[in-house]
């Protein structure tokens, strides 16, 4: 195909009043193609759902992070203050504290949290930038090698060479673009099957291997890897060995534990299509429950109550 197509409907009193055009693939374990919808062989940035492969670099380079802190490591996180403590335990390894981020300054992305951390009189800061667990674990491993800490974000720093590596040897491609992601970062530049590819490769990894190892610690904590309402913790529980990561632009990755990956990208980079488009390609491969069936519908409201849905396009994913 040569062009997005219509994956997800706005529905408003039973009057379609939109759509959401986007490309979904699903890879085979061994990273061909199984069935894909829209474009999937051109370039695009996985924006934060290159994080797991960005964390599977750092273990290669030293990184002694598990469980929730690797978890954290990996996250686009909620700004909840277990993050935040989190991201503080992280920098203390290298003897250092949350004034060493080099991540632009954002109030917390959970309401909640950030209402609270309004209330107790602070703004915007680094470390309640939801990539702050990502790069705290940068500096560690930084400091870990004796890398210098001012650029450790610039894309000719030793760290970031290392996690491009990782990303294309995960990806089975080369990155085809380097750009600077929200967070000041590289971001690479990876076909949308070569992402899927990624995720069903760690998520079908042997036990000892480093790609397990980040997996495992976002199946056992997904609220670090995300947030405790976020609804990729919410999938992730529901569907056993799962295993996902969400990006800007509309973008969603999950590896499955058979080593199947999905990787889907919404061209209008809205979220709210996001997991409707996951949960109807999920149900495309037999996988459903009750969360699966919650998430295949996202409310539209109209005088305080329900009258819509965002839903998925009725001939997508046939």
């Amino acid at each position: 195909m040569t062009e997005p197509v219509i994956l997800a409907d706005v529905v408003r009193s039973d009057f379609v009043e939109g759509h959401h055009r986007g490309s979904v693939v699903v890879t085979n374990p061994d990273g061909s193609v199984a069935w894909s919808a829209g474009i999937v062989d051109q370039p695009m940035f996985p924006r934060s759902s290159n994080k797991p492969m960005q964390a599977l670099g750092m273990l290669r380079n030293g990184l002694d992070l598990d469980g929730e802190l690797l978890a954290l490591a990996g996250a686009s996180h909620s700004g909840e203050q277990f993050h935040l403590d989190g991201v503080r335990r992280i920098l203390a390894k290298a003897g250092l504290d949350e004034s060493a981020l080099r991540t632009p300054v954002q109030y917390p992305l959970d309401d909640a949290a950030r209402d609270a951390w309004v209330r107790a009189g602070h703004g915007p800061e680094p470390i309640t930038m939801n990539c702050s667990g990502k790069h705290a674990a940068m500096i560690l491993t930084c400091h870990v090698n004796d890398w210098p800490l001012d650029d450790y974000r610039s894309p000719d720093h030793p760290l970031q060479k290392e996690i491009r590596t990782a990303i294309e040897d995960s990806a089975g491609e080369k990155a085809s673009y380097i750009a600077v992601d929200g967070c000041g970062a590289p971001i690479f530049a990876l076909t949308l099957s070569g992402l899927a590819r990624s995720f069903g490769l760690f998520a079908a990894a042997a036990p000892e291997t480093l790609e397990a190892r980040v997996v495992n610690a976002f199946r056992a904590h997904p609220e670090f890897a995300s947030g405790s309402t976020r609804d990729e913790a919410e999938l992730m529980h529901a569907v056993d060995g799962l295993f996902c990561k969400a990006g800007a632009e509309g973008v969603y990755a999950v590896g499955l534990a058979d080593g199947r990956g999905i990787a889907l990208k919404l061209e209008d980079g809205q979220a709210r299509a996001r997991k409707v488009v996951m949960a109807a390609t999920l149900q495309r491969l037999g996988i459903t429950n009750d969360t699966i069936e919650r998430h295949l519908h996202f409310p539209l409201l109209g005088g305080g109550v329900q009258v819509g849905a965002v839903q998925p396009h009725p001939s997508a994913f046939s």
